[in-house]
């Protein structure tokens, strides 16, 4: 029988059937000596395989193979790796300007692991109430920038209700995967879109300025019959992994147009004579936070929170 995959605890998971009904899942034994190098061998999202142990409990024995995924390391020094979601349409990067402050590196490093699996990116910076005049003006050079690059960009606030209803027109009929640092208001805007939820939402450290934990464990959720949205923790850091450096250029829209008018053909856009992108750079019309993100992940400095 088969179902997707709504939760995931680490070692229990909640699992929904085609014809709609729940069941707690286990992961069969063997499924863990298939090779998954990910902590998480099973993802929100996943298509699995199970049978019964009893009333409404299953053991997963089979995942069917996955169109795409959202996938990290934990951290520079650790080899583990993390599986946020698969199976998803659109990276939802829940940003913040300020309380806390979401760097362009951060949203960077999402954007190309959305672009590296077939991904549509959506920028939105929430607490839209709580700008000032030069809040507003950092938004808008966030939005030129991002808007060149060919990205989706948006502003919300999600207690005072602005902008909900574009976000809602962005998810309809596409699985999202929300994604961004602890604090920036990801559950707020959850229970904005679909108030009956109730999320659990987390004040800001004061000393620190950054949010507390309130999403521990990935958790999917239905908008309507062919909406979805999912959930996940806050994540102070984004290593991308399984990113080759020939490759990285095409990840980011705004270079991967320029690339045919290089001088060499294998430039990697970092001191090359007559390099297309490097004169965009000179020029303005790629932006420097953008091409110091490529720099920065090209010399495998993959952590940039």
């Amino acid at each position: 029988m088969l179902a997707t995959v709504y939760k995931s605890t680490g070692s229990w998971y909640l699992i929904k059937t085609d014809e709609g009904k729940w069941h707690e899942a286990r992961v069969a034994g063997k499924l863990r000596l298939q090779g998954i190098k990910s902590t998480n061998p099973i993802a929100v999202g996943d298509k699995v395989e199970f049978i019964f142990e009893g009333e409404h409990k299953a053991v997963i024995n089979g995942i069917a193979e996955r169109e795409n995924y959202i996938i990290r390391k934990s951290n520079k020094l650790s080899k583990q790796t993390q599986i946020l979601a698969s199976n998803v349409n659109a990276l939802l990067i829940i940003a913040s300007i300020k309380n806390p402050k979401t760097s362009s590196g951060f949203i960077d490093r999402l954007t190309v692991a959305a672009v590296a699996y077939k991904i549509e990116p959506i920028i939105c910076f929430n607490k839209q109430d709580l700008w000032g005049q030069e809040d507003e003006k950092l938004y808008l050079e966030y939005k030129d920038i991002y808007t060149n690059a060919g990205f989706q960009v948006i502003s919300c606030s999600a207690t005072e209700n602005i902008g909900i209803d574009t976000l809602r027109e962005l998810m309809e009929g596409k699985r999202v995967i929300l994604s961004g640092h602890s604090g920036v208001g990801k559950s707020s805007i959850i229970n904005a879109i679909q108030p009956k939820l109730d999320l659990r939402v987390g004040a800001i450290s004061a000393t620190q300025l950054k949010g507390k934990h309130t999403t521990t464990f990935a958790e999917m959720f239905d908008l309507n019959d062919h909406t979805q949205f999912i959930d996940t923790p806050g994540i102070r850091d984004f290593g991308l992994i399984q990113i080759e450096d020939e490759e990285l250029p095409t990840y980011f829209p705004e270079m991967f147009a320029l690339l045919g008018g290089c001088k060499y053909y294998n430039c990697k856009h970092i001191n090359e004579p007559s390099c297309a992108v490097i004169k965009a750079v000179e020029e303005g019309n790629i932006a420097a936070s953008r091409y110091h993100s490529y720099l920065s992940i090209n010399a495998n400095e993959n952590i940039f929170e």
